[in-house]
């Protein structure tokens, strides 16, 4: 039997504020355990929750970039459920009336655009952290993640393999670092995904049962996570078993997924609006305030790059994966806006590729936006070749003479001969050595033409305009 797999993506994207949802505590990645868990979080008697501003901005950010609707009022609920990590007994979230309701994110497919819609974004506080390792036959608990302020965004099951679902969660993650609600430090736990995973019959309309796979931090993972369980679920059905819903954990290290605890239904956290929060009630004014905020989103600039640019979908696609990227690009495009095309072929080659090598973000790129423009300026007006160009790329990356391309050129000698006299007396000497060249050549051997190419190109050290090189050489031999 033919299967579909059937895929719903839950990610956790922590919000970039200073402090906690509903106290002043810092959410600082990396200090000692529990030294930033203060009473509201630690859920002492008599301490109330105070909502923070800034949470709520972010959240209404993102539901403007997905063309969502803003609910107002919102309601937070208390889910009830017990876990050593969790000190009140429950977690404040929403259920009923979300912040953020519907929308959609467009995902890029090859050449295929994809629609992934969402259902809901909604807000909630972090639980703390058991800690397993350090503790001998014990658990230890670190609260200072108790009370981080988390938007829950969930999409529909639209997606129907795991190439699809790690592409949809690329594009999120990019999103709510573009519009700068989120770091999406996946290490640090700031953007976590839980995979809604069920397989069906082909052709079926129908969902099969699904399982949840828990905390998922890479997009590797969560490509193998998603491909094991869809595997797993598919042997069961053939062999004439039924899947159980349940949670379930991705083992990285055995490449397998593993059974955490029966899945919960909405009933079973007992979900009811919290008593000490007041309705949210946000007003048009206050979401026409933050689409002032809202930066030009990853859509509309690719859109304006195919047309303003003249590039390919594709580049456009690449150049906005990040808004440094993008904005590193339109830095360098403007100091040479007629050559925008060789700007994108370059940050999409040399420069992505080095970045990789390194391991850093464009954002640490050791070359500046206008230090890039100037080198592609040197190839452009025929200073450089293309190919010495990597040359003087890479000393302007290990910081030689402060990374300035015309130093580098000046002091290395490596401009571009493009004298047509000196290249026409170089050439008529490459002839009169080379005869038996000259006669395969006019024989229709085309191989005999690039050798007479590479002697003029050595000769020169490279520095012959190559296409100069070219019409003179074809001119000799008509």
């Amino acid at each position: 039997m033919q299967w579909e797999i059937v895929i719903g993506l839950e990610v956790h994207a922590q919000l970039s504020t200073q402090s906690k949802i509903f106290s002043g505590a810092s959410i600082a990645y990396g200090a000692i355990p529990n030294t930033q868990a203060c009473e509201v979080d630690l859920a002492l008697p008599g301490v109330l929750p105070v909502l923070n501003k800034g949470v709520v901005e972010r959240a209404i950010k993102l539901g403007l970039a997905v063309g969502a609707k803003i609910n107002s009022p919102s309601i937070f609920a208390r889910k009830n459920y017990f876990y050593p990590d969790l000190p009140k007994g429950y977690q404040i979230s929403q259920y009923e009336l979300p912040v953020v309701e519907g929308g959609c994110i467009k995902v890029q497919m090859g050449e295929v655009e994809k629609t992934v819609r969402l259902t809901r974004a909604h807000l909630e506080e972090d639980a703390g952290k058991s800690l397993h390792k350090d503790f001998h036959g014990m658990t230890g608990i670190d609260l200072n993640r108790a009370g981080t302020p988390l938007l829950e965004i969930v999409s529909e099951p639209d997606m129907r393999s795991s190439a699809e679902a790690v592409i949809y969660a690329k594009t999120l993650h990019s999103l709510v670092r573009w519009i700068g609600i989120c770091d999406g430090n996946m290490q640090e736990g700031s953007f976590r995904c839980d995979a809604n995973v069920s397989v069906r019959p082909k052709g079926s309309d129908k969902l099969g049962t699904r399982c949840e796979v828990k905390n998922l931090n890479s997009f590797r993972f969560l490509e193998k996570a998603i491909e094991f369980e869809a595997k797993r679920q598919i042997e069961i059905l053939e062999d004439g078993g039924v899947v159980r819903q349940e949670t379930r954990l991705y083992d990285a290290d055995r490449n397998e997924t593993r059974t955490m605890r029966s899945k919960e239904e909405a009933h079973d956290y007992r979900y009811f609006p919290d008593p000490d929060l007041m309705p949210l009630e946000i007003s048009e004014a206050w979401i026409n305030k933050v689409k002032q905020m809202l930066p030009e989103l990853p859509e509309a600039r690719r859109n304006r790059y195919v047309t303003a640019f003249d590039l390919p979908v594709y580049d456009a696609i690449v150049l906005t994966a990040t808004r440094e990227m993008a904005d590193f690009f339109e830095s360098a495009v403007k100091q040479l806006p007629s050559q925008a095309k060789l700007c994108a072929n370059w940050i999409m080659g040399e420069v992505s590729g080095r970045l990789n090598k390194e391991g850093i973000e464009i954002s640490d790129c050791p070359i500046s936006p206008g230090q890039f423009a100037t080198l592609l300026e040197r190839i452009s007006d025929g200073t450089i070749s293309g190919k010495t160009a990597k040359d003087v790329f890479d000393s302007m990356w290990h910081g030689e003479h402060d990374g300035n391309a015309d130093v580098i050129i000046e002091n290395k000698g490596l401009k571009q001969i493009s004298d047509s006299g000196e290249i026409e007396k170089l050439i008529d000497e490459i002839l009169i050595a080379n005869p038996q060249q000259v006669e395969d050549y006019r024989g229709g051997k085309e191989k005999a033409f690039n050798s007479l190419v590479g002697q003029v190109m050595k000769a020169t050290r490279g520095k012959a305009n190559p296409a100069q090189v070219n019409t003179i050489l074809k001119q000799k031999l008509s």
